[in-house]
């Protein structure tokens, strides 16, 4: 028996089949223009599946506010029609099978949790670090979306003046502000490339790899001291970047010693799943609900 699972994207759609260990059969197409056509093209996926698989339910990853108990994506996405209907019903219609529906980065998060990084701990912070910060918390082995499912939206912490940990913190902003300051269109350099011209000697590179990784530091300092996690597990691309955890830890050490705070280090942990953690982390809240039991 498997589970079905797809990660809903702004650009893409990508599904496989959960089989308890692995996702099998990946694959994606891209995202439709509205309600209608995407539906089509997931149950195209599902029966194309089911030649290869036994499908025992359905588990999605989506943008947007999950709000299960009203059983409607809320707040804004960049998949509009999504939003404001229940998209539960519409869907277990559509396949006549259990569905269940969270959040990307809650997804992302439950995959570490679960089955990846954060596997052997109970108080977890998950940060995605990717166009701008999302992120996921765990309390006592069980995900905290806060009083008005906010929780985990660490983005919106202010870190300078009105700039928030998404404008500062990620290596894509510090690419846009690099390409801003050599006078070139936004998407001529990338993350990637700002990190090697740095290496080479590039003063402009220089400076905005040391303020990604200052505000980086201090972002994840004060998701360690406001929530008290036993780890943080940082996702998103950036988490390929070699020296990533040496050089935060680094900076954290020098802020913990500013504060004099030496009861214990932060541990900081690369996130095990990359590309696959929201599918895999669609299947682990399928069966963290209890579907998996069905």
């Amino acid at each position: 028996m498997g589970i079905l699972v797809f990660d809903f994207g702004g650009s893409a759609v990508k599904y496989g089949c959960w089989d308890s260990k692995d996702v099998k059969g990946k694959g994606q197409f891209a995202t439709p223009e509205s309600w209608k056509e995407m539906k089509a093209q997931l149950l195209q996926v599902y029966k194309d599946m089911c030649l290869s698989f036994e499908i025992e339910g359905i588990g999605i990853s989506s943008p947007g506010v999950v709000n299960n108990e009203k059983q409607v994506i809320e707040g804004i996405s960049a998949i509009p029609y999504i939003h404001g209907f229940n998209i539960f019903r519409d869907l277990e219609t559509l396949f006549q099978l259990p569905v269940t529906i969270e959040n990307d980065a809650n997804c992302a998060g439950m995959a570490e949790f679960y089955e990846g990084a954060a596997r052997d701990y109970q108080e977890v912070a998950f940060v995605v670090v990717g166009t701008g910060i999302g992120g996921a918390m765990f309390t006592k082995g069980q995900i905290n979306k806060g009083a008005h499912l906010y929780g985990g939206e660490f983005g919106l912490m202010f870190l300078e003046g009105d700039q928030t940990f998404s404008k500062l913190g990620t290596a894509v902003q510090m690419a846009w502000r690099y390409c801003e300051r050599k006078g070139v269109d936004k998407n001529t350099y990338t993350g990637k490339d700002v990190f090697e011209l740095a290496e080479t000697g590039d003063e402009i590179a220089k400076e905005e790899v040391e303020s990604f990784y200052t505000y980086l530091a201090k972002g994840l300092f004060s998701i360690q001291f406001s929530f008290d996690p036993e780890v943080i597990v940082l996702g998103g691309g950036v988490s390929a970047k070699d020296g990533l955890i040496d050089e935060i830890q680094s900076r954290m050490k020098k802020l913990t010693d500013q504060f004099d705070l030496h009861d214990f280090e932060p541990q900081i942990l690369l996130c095990e799943y990359r590309n696959d953690a929201n599918l895999v982390g669609a299947a682990a809240n399928y069966i963290a609900i209890g579907q998996g039991e069905n």
